[in-house]
């Protein structure tokens, strides 16, 4: 399952020339079903939708609030089109979920949205309509997320593993201090240099280790030797 978070003003949908629902401050949610996605990642997506902290504190303190701490709307739009795989330059959807399957996925994922955060502040398309989204993004602040694939281990939660940062209004705004945020590629490193660290700990000290911690025995007949045809080559 995929997901475009976008930090938003105000954002609408329009269908028909009508518009059906509108949001102010909030966050709007472009999700993607893919054909494997079942209950386990519908609900971390949805966790980590209404925890993923995009707004600021009291203080003016960036990324430390998410949308359920400031009681924002949400307004989410069905877009199977983020299951997009390219064969050439022409977009093949193979990869997400059929229509009759995907509107009762959706509509699940909007109810587990609505039990877990406030009914009245989730609003949503009409799925499988053709929609005009009205999205003022404020930033712009544009996030993806994507569950993990089906049959791996989930990550530590206090990791955002996850999330990859696209878009911002300037650099001075990416992070403030003790902001725990991790790039994804930054991670990836991380858990490189982990696995490494175990598997030499697996292994116990190397041989060449061995070695340089194994004081040298010193060969004094050969020493002596050595000196010996030296002196033998100097005049009297």
């Amino acid at each position: 399952m995929k997901a475009v978070v976008q930090r938003v003003t105000r954002a609408s949908v329009t269908v028909g020339g009508e518009q059906i629902s509108a949001i102010g401050r909030g966050i709007c949610v472009l999700l993607g079903i893919s054909l494997e996605d079942t209950q386990k990642e519908l609900e971390h997506m949805v966790r980590k939708i209404l925890n993923l902290r995009v707004f600021e504190d009291e203080s003016g303190k960036h990324w430390s609030k998410s949308v359920m701490d400031k009681q924002y709307e949400i307004l989410c739009v069905s877009q199977f089109t983020l299951q997009c795989v390219l064969k050439g330059n022409k977009p093949d959807f193979h990869l997400a979920m059929p229509t009759e399957q995907a509107e009762g996925f959706y509509n699940s994922f909007l109810e587990q949205l609505r039990k877990t955060y406030r009914p009245e502040l989730i609003k949503d398309g009409k799925f499988g309509a053709y929609m005009q989204v009205h999205i003022q993004n404020d930033g712009p602040v544009t996030i993806e997320l994507e569950s993990p694939a089906p049959g791996t281990a989930t990550s530590d939660p206090k990791q955002v593993t996850d999330i990859s940062i696209t878009s911002f209004n300037s650099p001075s705004d990416h992070y403030s201090e003790g902001d725990k945020y991790v790039m994804c590629d930054q991670l990836s490193k991380l858990e490189k240099q982990q696995q490494r660290k175990e598997k030499t700990r697996a292994k116990g000290p190397s041989e060449s280790s061995k070695e340089r911690n194994t004081p040298r025995k010193e060969d004094r007949s050969a020493s002596s030797g050595a000196e010996g045809d030296v002196s033998s080559e100097r005049e009297p």
